[in-house]
């Protein structure tokens, strides 16, 4: 197991992508491969950095909620991601900012 700092200099991460990777593993409905396709970090690392990031209560109650949970991972969502998306909805470019 590596420290924490590795993966941050592995993945050349900013101080605003690691915000982004702790809000998406906060939130219930965006799976870990979502932020691994986004970032390239994988769950046990996502786990890792919320560990070193949070409160160590917030992060118990956090891990608590996430294991195992189905949303969190698409191996188990089964086909519950057959949300509605309109045809004129603009496609996700990864959160990144576009240019005005």
């Amino acid at each position: 197991m590596g420290s924490v700092k590795k993966i941050y200099q592995k993945y050349e991460l900013t101080d605003r992508n690691i915000d982004r990777i702790i809000e998406m593993a906060w939130e219930d409905r965006t799976p870990f491969d979502a932020i691994e396709d986004q970032f390239g970090v994988k769950e046990s690392e996502v786990i890792r950095i919320m560990k070193k990031e949070m409160k160590l209560s917030s992060w118990k109650m956090w891990r608590k909620r996430v294991q195992g949970r189905a949303t969190k991972h698409r191996r188990l969502r089964a086909n519950q991601s057959t949300r509605f998306k309109s045809t004129r909805q603009k496609h996700i470019s990864h959160n990144n900012i576009s240019k005005r």
